[in-house]
Parts: structure tokens; sequence; C-alpha cells
């Protein structure tokens, strides 16, 4: 891979992880939660392991996905693992739902997990988005 595209990956991987605890941080603090707890390990430090760690299985499952491979397929060859982001994405849909709070990238991960979509629309979909700064957001729910 060219270094201009590795650039561009690992941008795009740091946009996603902000934006992710952006969205995890709002929804937390609409069910009650404190914004500080997800600033730390329970927060940030597992997003980031997730997202960046060898051995996660859900970014095992997301790398298999974006490579146009099917979910059923994936978890089957995972022999019993279990990958908590496929099962906890749907929940958590429901929580903002429920506490009326903007969480796109989660609703982006459901299309695909449940529905079949393209993780490259979804990608084109959230870039397609409104910018917003990652402060104004959480302060928003606050």
């Amino acid at each position: 891979m060219r270094p201009s595209a590795i650039a561009r990956v690992n941008n795009a991987r740091a946009a996603l992880i902000t934006r992710g605890l952006t969205e995890m941080t709002r929804l937390a603090v609409a069910c009650g939660g404190r914004p500080e707890t997800l600033a730390g390990l329970a927060g940030l430090g597992d997003l980031v392991l997730t997202c960046t760690g060898a051995l996660s299985r859900n970014r095992t499952v997301g790398v298999e996905l974006g490579r146009g491979r099917r979910l059923p397929e994936i978890v089957a060859e995972m022999h019993g693992a279990v990958a908590e982001g496929v099962f906890t994405t749907e929940a958590a849909l429901g929580l903002a739902h429920r506490n009326g709070v903007e969480i796109p990238i989660m609703q982006q991960m459901y299309e695909i997990l449940q529905n079949g979509k393209s993780p490259k629309t979804a990608i084109q979909e959230l870039m397609a988005r409104r910018a917003k700064s990652e402060m104004e957001l959480t302060r928003e729910e606050s």
C-alpha cells in the first residue's frame, strides 16, 4: 500500500474512533452516565483496543465485512467466539432512539450488520454528513 493510502486509512480510523467516542459519550450521558467515565479505560481505552487490537473479535468482524464477506459466514468461522458488537449494536440503537440521541456511526453499523448494507456506502453516507465539533456534540446532550 502506498504511503498516501496508508495515511488515508489511518486518518479515517482516527476519525471513526473520535466520532465513535462522541456517540458513546452522548448515549451514556443521556442514560444517566458521566462523560468522564467514557474518557477513561472503560470508554476510550476499550474503544481504541477494539478498533486497533489484532486480537479484537469486533475488529476482525469489521475487517471481514469491509472485504465484502457476509456476517453469517464470518460468525460461523469464529467457532463459538463472540464479537459483542454484533449483538450490542441493536441494543445501543434502541437506547439511542428511546433517549433521542443521534448516533450515526452505530446506525450505519446496524445497517451493515443486520441489513447487509455495503460498508463503502455506509462510510460515504457518514462522510456526507455536516461536520460538527466533537465537543459541541458532547455538550448538546449534557
